[in-house]
């Protein structure tokens, strides 16, 4: 009958099946290799310039907001259009859109080495965090797409445990290349990693891509994201220079606000969002990503003047100030497996209380050191500290996270929830920027008075102002002016280094009461009402 002449196809289609299911096999550890070390290029970049921004301020003679720009313009576009990357990923293919990202983010990194100016280095920062923002949701969307689902669990903690290694040793790399070569070298490494990234994806990696995707894709809600971010940290970074009654500064910030209402009405009507509001319907999803917003407000906006603290204040090296953090990162890396079983033990409510109360100790502890002492007895404790309470809340904040919405829109919430996270410091370092200048000139101003130096001495130092701690001496002045001056200009930067500290605490304080009010308390479910 027919049953026989079909066999030798059915045979021959198991055998192509098999076939296929081999190669994709023997291509997974490469499909990890390329995504590890393509999110770990925008990692390191998130946190390897803060050590070089002292360099920079040096190499241009950049004002303090100016330096601001070169990390928040990045900060910016990422987080502004990571969720538009990766529903582009899924319509266009993972592969292709993920490959785009690597090469703009490679190209804008040799821009950032060459360039001749702080402007544009900013500019090439932008394009960097829009490289960032097609290549980082499309690392975890290929994982997901290469590794069946029994895998797929140990594939992403692989994934996690070598990026968050990489992010803590390239800090390291980095001041080392600032030190002894030059601060373009940090930018310029991600060439030839980028170069290595795009042969493993073209060589192994599989396309692949949503094929229930519909509709148009959000760029309108990108777009009026991007545009009510930037004018928002515009308004805030400048009003520091211009003051507050500044036509322009007022101009941005209502103009950030009407951005920002009709990006609400765009996402409320649009058929496949950008940003899905029906999420929040969830309390735990709402409670989770307060608690996100205000949790990593805290963390970005206090680690950001850390750095500039150690090397311009405390002259630590640049290595030194790079390895300063590395105790943080190794901590979350040892405990991350015991801090992932709290919420199956005590739900999820008690690690999100106890985890930000903790972390707010350890910002406050960064607020007591002075000028001067060793980094083991001023800053090494506030570090373990600040380490173990972000131990305790990020699994178990992923987890809440995960767990309020529906199996189905788990991606969506996950990038929901890393986007806060990305433009909650984009946020805190606009808005920390104003406390340390309002800080640090109330200070100056109360060491320069009862010093006896000559007018013109102290009028070249008051010019200076915009530049905070890097502000350069007088070279007529006298050795004995020189550390006067250099004390008055040290001390006032640590006044206002304490007042970001503190409002950083203040502010994890206020997350772990958000997960308080908010957080179910069960410690399994998912939390619809």
């Amino acid at each position: 009958m027919t049953v026989s002449p079909a066999r030798p196809r059915d045979e021959g289609a198991i055998a192509d099946a098999a076939a296929d299911s081999l190669c994709k096999r023997s291509a997974r550890p490469w499909v990890l290799a390329a995504t590890i070390l393509a999110s770990s290029m925008v990692f390191i970049d998130g946190t390897v310039v803060n050590v070089a921004l002292p360099a920079l301020q040096r190499a241009f003679g950049a004002s303090a907001s100016d330096v601001q720009w070169v990390v928040e313009s990045y900060a910016l576009f990422l987080a502004a259009l990571l969720l538009a990357g990766g529903a582009a990923g899924d319509r266009f293919g993972r592969r292709r859109v993920f490959a785009l990202g690597v090469a703009l983010f490679a190209a804008a990194s040799i821009w950032c080495g060459m360039t001749g100016s702080i402007m544009q280095l900013i500019f090439a920062r932008a394009v960097q965090g829009i490289g960032g923002a097609l290549l980082v949701p499309g690392s975890l969307a290929l994982i997901s797409a290469s590794f069946p689902e029994s895998e797929r669990g140990k594939a992403i903690g692989t994934w996690s445990g070598y990026t968050a290694i990489t992010a803590a040793i390239g800090p390291v790399i980095g001041g080392f290349l600032i030190e002894h070569v030059s601060w373009r070298l940090a930018f310029l490494i991600n060439v030839p990693l980028a170069l290595l990234v795009l042969a493993l994806t073209f060589r192994y990696v599989p396309e692949s891509r949503d094929q229930r995707a519909s509709g148009s894709l959000d760029w309108t809600g990108a777009a009026l994201a991007s545009i009510g971010l930037g004018c928002l940290v515009y308004g805030l970074i400048e009003s520091s220079n211009k003051g507050w009654g500044n036509v322009t500064v007022i101009a941005t910030l209502v103009l950030a606000a009407l951005m920002t209402a009709i990006f609400i009405g765009v996402e409320l009507r649009h058929p496949t969002p950008m940003l899905p509001l029906g999420l929040f319907h969830s309390r735990n999803f709402s409670g989770a990503n307060l608690l996100t917003l205000l949790l990593y407000a805290a963390l970005g906006g206090g680690l950001y003047f850390l750095p500039l603290n150690l090397i311009l204040v405390q002259e630590y090296s640049a290595v030194a100030a790079g390895a300063s953090l590395l105790p943080f990162v190794l901590l979350m890396f040892s405990l991350s497996r015991w801090s992932g079983g709290l919420v199956d033990r005590y739900g999820a409510k008690r690690p999100l209380v106890i985890g930000p109360a903790i972390a707010a100790i350890g910002f406050a502890w960064f607020a007591i050191p002075g000028v001067g002492g060793s980094y083991w007895a001023n800053y090494f404790p506030a570090v373990l500290i600040l380490g173990f309470g972000m131990s305790i809340s990020v699994a178990p904040l992923t987890t809440t996270v995960m767990n309020a919405v529906d199996q189905a829109l788990a991606g969506a919430a996950s990038g929901v929830n890393n986007a806060i996270s990305r433009t909650a410091a984009l946020l805190a370092i606009a808005i920390f920027g104003i406390v340390m200048n309002l800080a640090f000139n109330a200070s100056l101003d109360r060491h320069l008075k009862p010093l006896n130096i000559a007018p013109d001495k102290l009028h070249t130092v008051e010019l200076q102002r915009a530049k905070l701690a890097a502000i350069e001496l007088p070279a007529e002045a006298s050795g004995q002016e020189r550390g006067a001056l250099k004390s008055a200009i040290s001390q006032s930067y640590v006044s206002g280094f304490r007042w970001v500290m503190l409002l950083s605490a203040l502010l994890a304080l206020g997350s772990a009461l958000s997960a308080w009010v908010l957080i179910d308390v069960r410690p399994q479910g998912k939390q619809k009402t």
